[in-house]
């Protein structure tokens, strides 16, 4: 079952890295990736009900790991959809106003579920039989309504609160960068700054080759922020647009020679400058 789930959320993320390729817009990204991951899950449900497991250690561990890691794909690409096409039309302030919204109720979660995300957070496994084995569910515990209407032969008691805090948690930095970008915009067109707007002036490729190479790093909320979401900050910080960037990543790979063109230059150039730096 492990290897099973384990090349199945392998080939769902190479299918959503290609939806991401193909479009920017979260509400469009959002609805394929939501028609991506409805079959997958339905085919890891039917794979799991056929599956015996060996000892409740492997029971554990599929819905305290596995089963989350595919459900939070879902309730994050499901929220995204919902938070764009319920997006207010006005002002960037009425627009803020609802981002903020929210956010106050990713905080309302956390707060009605602290207890047991110290649990998660905090790996500790000590309730993990009653957590994450089905049909022990406790009322002295916080359970979902979700949990109620759930098929209790594919569910426990805690396996979509998982789900929920690594969802949430995407979600969270999905809405922080969308208020980022509202603030950069608003500094951008205001007059009243005298700081010095820094532009990019480079290439746009080769703006677009560091981005994917800083991604690729993970230096941006440990790792946790979305391409678009890094590609987003640099179009608001830099006052560029890089487009469809996904298109020409593509030409970046497609090259026959020195790919990351870009970051070789950089290298090249920062060694000459310490290299100066030494001798004077």
């Amino acid at each position: 079952m492990k290897l099973f789930s384990e090349h199945l959320l392998s080939e769902l993320d190479k299918q959503l890295q290609n939806i991401h390729s193909k479009t920017d817009n979260p509400v469009q990204y959002a609805e394929l990736a939501i028609k991506t991951l409805i079959p997958i899950f339905e085919n890891l449900k039917t794979k799991f009900l056929k599956h015996t497991f060996t000892n409740k250690s492997e029971e554990i561990s599929f819905f305290r790991d596995t089963k989350p890691q595919f459900a939070a794909k879902l309730i994050y690409y499901n929220k995204i959809y919902n938070i764009e096409t319920n997006k207010p039309f006005g002002s960037k302030k009425a627009i803020r106003k609802y981002y903020n919204l929210e956010l106050f109720k990713l905080q309302a979660f956390y707060n009605e579920n602290k207890e047991f995300y110290k649990y998660y957070k905090t790996d500790n496994k000590s309730l993990d039989h009653k957590y994450f084995l089905r049909g022990k569910h406790d009322l002295r515990h916080t359970l979902d309504s979700f949990y109620f209407q759930a098929d209790n032969r594919f569910s426990t008691s805690h396996d979509y609160k998982v789900a929920k805090i690594i969802a949430n948690e995407k979600i969270k930095t999905y809405i922080e960068t969308e208020i980022l970008k509202l603030e950069q915009k608003e500094k951008t067109n205001s007059n009243n700054t005298n700081t010095k707007t820094q532009k990019w002036t480079g290439s746009k490729v080769g703006l677009i080759e560091l981005i994917y190479a800083l991604h690729t790093e993970g230096v941006f909320n440990n790792g946790t922020s979305e391409l678009k979401e890094v590609a987003t900050f640099f179009e608001t910080t830099f006052n560029i647009d890089l487009g469809q960037f996904n298109r020409a990543f593509l030409e970046i790979r497609a090259r026959k020679s020195e790919r990351t063109k870009f970051i070789n230059t950089l290298k090249e150039k920062l060694i000459l400058r310490m290299d100066d730096a030494d001798e004077n």
